[in-house]
């Protein structure tokens, strides 16, 4: 059996709990055994080096060195990470071990919860497969990006809340490697409700499994 950890805490606003919760149902019914912490200390266990996947569910915070290092290496020898929203990527921002190994670091969303389109760029992508480019309604993440990073979703700008973003091509859902271990990020997901929208769920359930270390 696979085992997966899912670290949740920091800014309550994410409902970094129901996440976890819901998370940790998706991943149970695919088979996983589901190991649940609430402290960035569980980064640092050497345990977390023979799991299959790590979660983080985290907005702001801080993390240790020790603790960022550790989590780095046991990605980097094959463990999966995958997460979403500012639960992985406005986590420990000023860690940029973190910021390396997720690909991305959330820095604005104009207008704040607004209706925005989500263009999907790999529709035939085994996450992707079957689902279309969709509408929704919530904060659409600004990012600062590392260009080594697979796009599978994008969102575009229309300028209105900040002018000289106008047409910006952000990415939404990417995937990338680190070292041996394979990174899922998706930016949707702002509370809790929002994963149960199903083209999230199909996407996160897909990445969290790309991202799995068999």
């Amino acid at each position: 059996m696979r085992k997966a950890m899912i670290v949740w805490g920091g800014w309550p606003g994410h409902d970094p709990d129901l996440c976890a919760s819901m998370i940790r149902g998706w991943l149970k019914a695919e088979g996983f055994e589901v190991r649940i912490e609430t402290t960035t200390a569980a980064f640092a266990d050497p345990a977390i080096h023979d799991l299959s996947l790590i979660i983080p569910i985290y907005t702001m915070s801080k993390i240790e060195k020790a603790e960022a290092l550790n989590l780095c290496e046991a990605v980097r020898g094959g463990v999966g990470l995958a997460g979403h929203h500012g639960g992985m990527c406005d986590a420990f921002r000023e860690s940029v071990d973190y910021q390396f190994l997720c690909g991305g670091q959330w820095v604005a969303h104009p207008g704040n919860i607004i209706d925005y389109k989500v263009d999907l760029t790999k529709p035939d992508d085994p996450i992707m497969t079957g689902l279309k480019s969709f509408e929704h309604r919530s904060e659409q993440y600004y990012m600062h990006v590392d260009p080594a990073i697979e796009v599978l979703a994008t969102t575009t700008f229309s300028g209105e809340h900040a002018p000289w973003i106008e047409g910006v091509v952000m990415p939404v859902v990417w995937k990338k490697r680190y070292g041996a271990g394979r990174v899922f990020y998706s930016s949707l997901g702002h509370r809790a409700y929002e994963l149960d929208v199903p083209e999230i769920r199909t996407l996160m359930t897909r990445g969290m499994l790309w991202a799995a270390r068999e």
